[in-house]
């Protein structure tokens, strides 16, 4: 009985296999990346249309999608900086930079503490001298050893870094005239020490030796042409205690200053 019935499954196997055909499979299309002999040209894949513009393709305003103005690297913000666009730039320079560049933006960053590459160092007078669409055209398109973000960030998003990265900047260089009236300044080794942090954490700030550059004299790699330094300078600054200040409805913590 047993083997009757699995004579009449095969039977109904082998009926539905025969009934299989290769339409489906053999049907005509078109095939990326193929010739076709459809078109006179040979090409499967067919032309855009003359001055035709893809959706969100149009790119009118060529500044804010490449940091470039009259073939030089721009100097302005394509809009204006709010807080909104400070937090979001620091944000996304957290996410992205940091391991890198540090949250300071020093260059030391973790994997560069592992070994990686020598990040560049924004508190250096090469880079603080840099217009802002360097550091957006470095974003999108990559420098050195760093690869390009264009696929990971928005440009509106690269735009929000550079402003974070020169909010960096200026923040090394704050003196108690930029302190709003009325506000407590407190030395960033007395909050190290409430906040239970390391005695180095107001250390000077240093390349560890695990850090590699990818040079002859072991300096960081510097493009030619893109400013006065060369590769094999650097500039470096001694770095100072920065502050937290307190106001009564705010409490903010400075970098350590370079």
């Amino acid at each position: 009985m047993l083997a009757r019935a699995l004579s009449a499954t095969a039977a109904v196997a082998l009926l539905f296999t025969a009934g299989c055909r290769q339409d489906m499979h053999d049907q005509p299309k078109f095939i990326p990346q193929r010739g076709t002999t459809f078109f006179a040209d040979g090409r499967s894949v067919r032309p855009q249309v003359e001055n035709t513009v893809g959706r969100n393709q149009l790119h009118e305003d060529s500044y804010f999608y490449t940091g470039f103005s009259g073939g030089k690297e721009g100097d302005a913000m394509p809009f204006p900086v709010t807080m909104e666009v400070l937090k979001r730039g620091q944000e996304r320079y957290n996410i992205y930079c940091t391991p890198c560049h540090s949250r300071v933006g020093n260059g030391a960053g973790m994997i560069v503490q592992r070994g990686y590459a020598q990040a560049g160092n924004f508190h250096t007078a090469r880079l603080e001298a840099a217009p802002l669409g360097h550091f957006f055209n470095v974003i999108s398109n990559g420098y050195g050893a760093m690869p390009d973000y264009s696929a990971q960030v928005t440009p509106v998003d690269r735009w929000a870094i550079v402003a974070y990265i020169k909010a960096l900047q200026l923040s090394q260089h704050a003196t108690a005239a930029d302190v709003p009236v009325g506000a407590h300044v407190e030395p960033l080794s007395f909050i190290a020490e409430q906040e239970g942090l390391p005695a180095n954490f107001v250390a000077e700030w240093t390349v560890p030796a695990t850090a590699v550059t990818g040079t002859p004299d072991d300096q960081p790699f510097v493009l030619p042409g893109t400013g006065s330094a060369t590769v094999g300078t650097t500039s470096a600054k001694t770095p100072t205690p920065a502050a937290k200040v307190t106001t009564p409805a705010t409490t903010e913590t400075a970098a350590p200053r370079q």
